[in-house]
């Protein structure tokens, strides 16, 4: 949605952003694994967490932290790290006025991780949290990115999972999106192109289910 916002619908630049969205998600539930565990939700993948040696369900009653949620939060985190530094050429390729909130996003996100490496990767007995002094210093670090990135490089393939939106927000692709960015541009048209690219995305889901 905010690829869509500030025009960045080009494949590359789409998948870059859906890139650190898929990131900031991961880094999401390695935060969140014991406040979800005790409300009896369980987003850790399940295949990982038989890999560690233990059984998901029966964790999932007693969630209490052991070295081998350890190791599948460490997996996490480091698949997330990976996307952080895909999505950072893309970051680079925006406009230079929104350069510096989106790399204060990835920054203060990929900070989560950082610090869950530092305590040990228990994110069962507590949950972790930026300082407010760290966050100062981690947008000034936000701001040196944007300048000093311009124009980085943002080819590469989008993850298999998140290819249905890249096609849809890639403005070479069909007459529709053409005729929206030839319109002049308006923080409305905007939100009634995303409104149109939804609406549009779930018609195409119901057909897959129905079978058609």
């Amino acid at each position: 949605m905010m690829a869509a916002l500030m025009d960045a619908r080009t494949p590359d630049l789409a998948a870059r952003a859906c890139d650190l969205g898929v990131a900031m998600q991961l880094t999401n539930i390695a935060r969140d694994v014991g406040e979800d565990a005790r409300a009896g939700r369980l987003y850790l993948p399940r295949l990982w967490l038989r890999e560690a040696g233990i059984d998901p369900d029966a964790w999932l009653r007693d969630p209490v932290f052991r070295p081998e949620i350890a190791v599948v939060v460490a997996r996490l985190l480091e698949c997330a790290d990976g996307l952080y530094d895909r999505a950072d050429a893309g970051i680079g390729g925006l406009d230079s006025d929104f350069r510096p909130a989106i790399f204060a996003a990835r920054h203060l996100y990929a900070e989560i991780g950082v610090l869950l490496k530092k305590r040990g990767l228990d994110s069962v007995s507590r949950r972790t949290s930026v300082s407010a002094g760290r966050k100062m210093w981690l947008l000034i670090r936000a701001l040196r990115c944007a300048v000093f990135s311009e124009g980085a490089s943002v080819a590469g393939d989008s993850l298999a999972e998140t290819r249905f939106l890249v096609d849809a927000l890639a403005v070479e692709r069909g007459p529709r999106v053409l005729a929206h960015r030839a319109r002049p541009r308006t923080v409305r048209s905007d939100v009634v192109w995303m409104i149109d690219l939804f609406a549009t995305l779930e018609g195409r889901g119901r057909m897959q289910e129905s079978g058609r």
